[in-house]
């Protein structure tokens, strides 16, 4: 299907939610690195979520102090802009997600239905993105404490990939009916 044209590289992205926001939208820009000429893609290997809370002086991966009291986090990247929202699970341009949910009484964080992180593989294997943006969404059910700050990191494994006329077709045509 697809033949690679650079070893793996990481892509970086944050998103933050504040005391007045319970949603966080972010883009990753692919527009260098996805050639439509020459059949171009980006292949995504694996997908890592970190969060943290940031308190204005330090960023710390306790995000206990983030809210007040139980609540669930979630991410979404996806390769079609969602508007802000958080896609249904079987939705096709979902390129990964991942979840925590905070139990304050116990207290405790703990993966929740969503583990993280998504792994791919190499090539075959992968998700590749003919798109030219990847878009972040980060969602909290409870508002962030007013002197908090909760940062949702995604960082994406990929790696450019040379692919057939046939290849690239099937994946412009499932983009294009996934958009309508």
């Amino acid at each position: 299907m697809a033949t690679s044209k650079t070893g793996s590289f990481w892509l970086t992205e944050s998103v933050t939610m504040g005391p007045t926001l319970q949603v966080a939208t972010g883009t990753i820009d692919l527009g260098s690195l996805v050639d439509v000429g020459d059949k171009q893609g980006v292949s995504i290997e694996q997908i890592e979520v970190i969060w943290q809370e940031y308190d204005g002086t330090e960023y710390n991966c306790f995000v206990g102090n983030a809210v007040a009291a139980s609540a669930g986090f979630d991410v979404q990247l996806s390769d079609l802009n969602p508007g802000g929202v958080i896609l249904r699970a079987d939705d096709h341009s979902i390129v990964g997600s991942a979840a925590l949910l905070l139990d304050d009484t116990a207290p405790a964080v703990s993966p929740w239905t969503d583990l993280n992180p998504d792994t791919y593989g190499k090539l075959d294997e992968s998700r590749i993105v003919i798109n030219d943006q990847l878009y972040i969404v980060s969602h909290s059910t409870q508002p962030i404490a007013a002197t908090r700050n909760l940062v949702a990191t995604v960082r994406i494994k990929a790696r450019i990939v040379k692919l057939s006329t046939r290849d690239f077709m099937s994946l412009a045509i499932q983009s294009t009916a996934a958009d309508n």
